[in-house]
């Protein structure tokens, strides 16, 4: 117990917790979106990875980091596209076109990097974006502008969702499209603008991976992070603010074992505190999911006219 305080008290515990917390925020709230619209979008793994290399390497080739993340966010929204034509446009399985963009963009991004980098045995490095030192807060003072975005899109999303009529559609047509066409809504166009919105987020969170919390680029870095998010989505009942608290636990249980594993007093093997924020995280989604209100139309294929 005493053990488990100090870690508690350690601002650096709490350093570490809100930067393991920023790419599932982007994430989660990229997956947010698109589920809102009722559109399941599980190329979000295969998205970041692309995300994490097209940032990186336009940064290496000489572009600053901020359009580093902007080419991020549209290699994201084109494989949204992508998505968005096989699942609205064709009514294709979500499933399945989800999982087939998460191979597609990772099967890319790694042959790109090796056409990149054919005699490279180590990861090339860039110079990431540097701590926030002039905020007054010393918990953000020690994070990237890139926390300080995530942060700020939760918010936004949700006045976004809930008080602007762009965000009324979406949600309409992810409840009930057949009423959002009979009020002159296009579902076609409104799931599909989400679906690319959502996906340039989930590029910006693979991103962050290279830009800010490394300073280069090597395969399986996401690690399954795009998988939590989509948990996550469903912990938070498709609202951004918990949305926001989700990705905040995770990543306290996650930097609890990291601080557990390093401890001199540790005794149990590390695979255990390696399985403790996935199955914490499991729990809690657990105890929460079984009351949540899904979007109603989520993963049913809409075709205009039918009833």
């Amino acid at each position: 117990m005493t053990e488990l305080l100090d870690i508690l008290a350690n601002p650096a515990f709490w350093v570490a917790l809100l930067r393991i917390a920023t790419p599932l925020i982007l994430g989660t709230l990229g997956v947010l979106l698109c589920e809102r619209a009722g559109v399941l979008n599980l190329g979000i793994e295969g998205i970041m990875v692309a995300g994490a290399f097209g940032g990186w390497l336009a940064v290496y080739a000489g572009a600053p980091l901020w359009v580093g993340v902007g080419v991020a966010a549209l290699a994201g929204a084109l494989f949204g596209l992508l998505h968005a034509f096989l699942t609205v446009g064709l009514a294709l399985s979500q499933h399945v076109s989800g999982l087939g963009i998460t191979l597609l963009a990772t099967a890319l991004s790694y042959y790109g990097y090796r056409v990149s980098f054919p005699k490279v045995n180590t990861p090339p490095t860039i110079a990431p974006f540097a701590p926030m030192d002039w905020l007054p807060v010393p918990i953000l003072s020690q994070q990237t502008p890139m926390t300080l975005l995530a942060l700020a899109l939760v918010p936004l999303l949700g006045w976004f969702l809930y008080r602007t009529p762009a965000g009324l559609a979406v949600r309409m047509v992810g409840e009930n499209p057949q009423a959002a066409e009979g009020q002159g809504v296009s579902v076609a166009a409104t799931r599909t603008a989400a679906i690319v919105a959502g996906s340039a987020l989930m590029g910006v969170a693979g991103s962050f991976l290279t830009l800010s919390a490394f300073n280069a680029f090597f395969f399986n870095m996401v690690n399954g992070r795009g998988w939590i998010c989509v948990a996550l989505v469903v912990f938070a009942s498709w609202r951004p603010g918990k949305a926001l608290l989700g990705a905040l636990l995770f990543a306290f249980f996650d930097a609890l074992q990291l601080r557990l594993q390093q401890s001199g007093d540790a005794v149990l093997p590390y695979q255990v505190y390696l399985m403790l924020p996935y199955l914490l995280s499991i729990l809690a989604l657990v105890l929460v999911a079984r009351k949540a209100a899904y979007p109603q139309a989520l993963m049913k294929p809409y075709r205009k006219g039918e009833r």
